[in-house]
């Protein structure tokens, strides 16, 4: 699987090495898959989990281009309504609902994050997220995960202008941070999130950890990585 190599299609470039690496947590560093589990546990098709989570990042994102935003939680409950399929349900569907959005705040890390995290911030990076959910959520999981004292900031839409892709989120990082845009990277699982942190100025780099073909739509990311691992390497290959 791929690799590590760098795009050589952006205009700017940074001087040297990032000042700091920004990183989306949902997906990204969170291992979203036993939400299934969650799904299963109420009756409902564990697939739908897959919809559930692409249709509350639909509504985040429809918001965020009307000009108005809502919580990660907020849409992520109001879109299960919607979505749970009430006559299959064994139990209350507001049950339902909170049975599966707990679950948000119980998931682990993916296993090649802890080591990639430690590595970078042992290169001497500072590292922060961005996230469109919680900043709550995130303090959750690296304080379980063991690396919470591995980042200098935890950063959320939820103080921000607009969710992610939105280039107001990505210029609100960069503002916190005190680091203009092209010296930050953002990491990401996504590709909008890779493409919106481009369009704002941002170096990228993708995680591919499913071996997946990246759409030629979106803005080509810098690096290219089957894990978090993989990152140190490449930067240090890159100075």
């Amino acid at each position: 699987m791929a690799e590590a190599d760098r795009a050589g299609t952006r205009e700017e470039t940074m001087a040297g090495n990032p000042a700091a690496i920004v990183f989306d947590v949902n997906e990204t560093l969170s291992d979203m898959s036993p939400l299934a589990d969650r799904f299963a546990d109420v009756g409902a098709p564990p697939l739908l989990a897959k919809v559930w989570f692409a249709s509350l990042l639909r509504d985040g994102f429809a918001l965020a281009a009307a000009g108005d935003k809502q919580a990660f939680a907020y849409i992520g409950a109001e879109a299960l309504r919607g979505l749970l399929p009430a006559k299959e349900l064994n139990r209350d569907a507001e049950e339902s609902v909170q049975h599966i959005m707990t679950a948000l705040s119980g998931l682990k890390l993916h296993p090649d994050v802890p080591g990639g995290v430690r590595a970078l911030k042992n290169a001497g990076y500072r590292l922060a997220t961005l996230t469109n959910g919680s900043t709550g959520t995130a303090e959750k999981l690296f304080t379980d995960g063991g690396i919470r004292d591995q980042f200098d900031l935890l950063l959320s839409v939820e103080d921000a202008p607009a969710w992610k892709p939105a280039p107001a989120s990505y210029h609100y990082a960069s503002g916190v941070l005190g680091v203009p845009a092209g010296q930050l990277l953002l990491v990401a699982v996504h590709p909008w999130d890779i493409h919106g942190a481009a369009r704002a100025g941002l170096h990228t780099a993708w995680l591919n950890r499913t071996g997946a073909q990246y759409p030629a739509y979106f803005s080509k990311p810098d690096y290219t990585l089957a894990t978090l691992d993989e990152l140190p390497g490449a930067l240090a290959a890159d100075c």
